[in-house]
């Protein structure tokens, strides 16, 4: 993504030469492919947040906050990144500079905290049900949240890019070259990292090993709770009943399901049972409990991977960052910093190709916006979804 640049800039402070003509084109031509990529993929998923109301849920609202980190990525660093790394020169001043990096560490750091949102709001919807559900109207948290993000990823690199010369000294950086005055500054990078990857990853990481532990309790649960039913007549019905509350709905989330289907027309309609008919109440919660497996089930896997392909992108990065200021640039050669910052950039376009891959609601979404022919053809398919 961004921050990455500026430091990889500074690794080629000693070779300012210009790539050859064929190199030179073919790289020009994979970096415009990327903004376009990243510009046209992240606009599709703000877009859809305008046309599909849908999609305007508290979870949602976190990828929204994300998609527009990507798409200042692709709009601004990686086009104004693109004329300094082929001809190896800052052309654009010292000021420009400044405000370069300044986003560009601004946007690294907020894509990161925005998955860690991303993975805290879906661990609270899978691990504490009851009480996520009765916060979605409070839109004035989910607001403070995305802009704490923001706020947060600018205090982080912020104030370091632009005081640094004021509490250390004179500039370092060559007229020509456009990076950090910490990029050597082993011990900031190392506490930066710290905040800037290494927490998040391992807050993700519990997140989803608790949303993943949780699903599988309750997956025991259930299995526990079916055999009963499939015994005969009455019998069924007495086993189920000696089941403990405690042990049968002992997740907030089953409480839910189980209010739910207390409130189901099935029993709504029903004033009382009927001898040699089936309980209301069990078909209900037959139904309603392994719908709920199935949609967390969903939302771990989707999550999973977004994370997965958070943690190939930046780890190379995070650790060879560390690495180099220690040994001051002289252990590891300039192209695997090239590389691995690339890949930060590289998640920025992969992220809108996951929403789709992974939520149903971002799929119908934008195929209102790819294919809206189909959808005045099958109006029927198109109908929000509850989630």
């Amino acid at each position: 993504m961004s921050e990455h640049q500026g430091d990889a800039n500074s690794t080629r402070a000693p070779n300012n030469s210009a790539f050859s003509g064929p190199v030179f084109v073919i790289l020009a031509a994979m970096m415009v492919t990327l903004v376009v990529v990243i510009v046209l993929g992240n606009a599709l998923v703000i877009l859809a947040f305008k046309v599909d109301k849908s999609l305007r849920r508290q979870c949602n609202y976190y990828f929204l906050n994300l998609a527009i980190s990507d798409f200042l990525v692709g709009a601004f660093c990686i086009p104004v990144y693109i004329p300094y790394t082929l001809t190896g020169r800052w052309t654009l001043g010292r000021g420009l500079c400044k405000l370069w990096l300044v986003i560009d560490y601004l946007l690294c750091s907020a894509s990161v905290f925005n998955i860690v949102l991303i993975s805290y709001d879906r661990f609270l919807s899978v691990t504490r049900a009851v009480s996520y559900r009765a916060r979605q109207g409070m839109t004035d948290q989910v607001i403070m949240k995305m802009a704490a993000v923001w706020v947060l990823a600018f205090v982080l690199y912020g104030p370091a890019i632009i005081f640094w010369e004021l509490a250390v000294g004179p500039s370092r950086v060559p007229k020509e070259e456009c990076f950090a005055e910490f990029y050597y500054t082993w011990y900031f990078l190392l506490s930066a990292s710290m905040l800037e990857f290494f927490s998040p990853f391992i807050s993700v990481a519990f997140f989803n090993l608790s949303i993943y532990l949780s699903i599988r309790r309750r997956r025991i649960l259930h299995s526990r709770e079916a055999r009963p039913r499939r015994a005969p007549g009455g019998a069924a019905s007495a086993q189920r009943e000696s089941i403990p509350l405690s042990h049968t709905w002992g997740l907030g989330v089953k409480l839910a399901l189980r209010s739910s289907s207390l409130l189901s027309p099935s029993h709504s309609h029903s004033s009382s049972p009927t001898v040699g008919k089936p309980d209301p109440l069990a078909g209900g919660r037959a139904l309603s409990h392994p719908s709920r497996l199935s949609r967390d089930r969903k939302i771990a896997k989707s999550l999973a991977v977004i994370v997965c392909v958070f943690a190939i992108c930046w780890a190379p990065y995070t650790l060879l960052m560390i690495i180099r200021a220690a040994c001051r640039g002289r252990c590891i050669q300039h192209h695997w910093y090239e590389v691995t910052f690339w890949l930060l950039w590289l998640n920025s376009a992969i992220n809108p190709f996951l929403y789709p891959l992974c939520h149903s609601s971002f799929r119908r979404a934008f195929s209102r916006i790819l294919c809206p022919r189909r959808r005045s053809t099958q109006p029927s398919t198109d109908l929000p979804v509850g989630h």
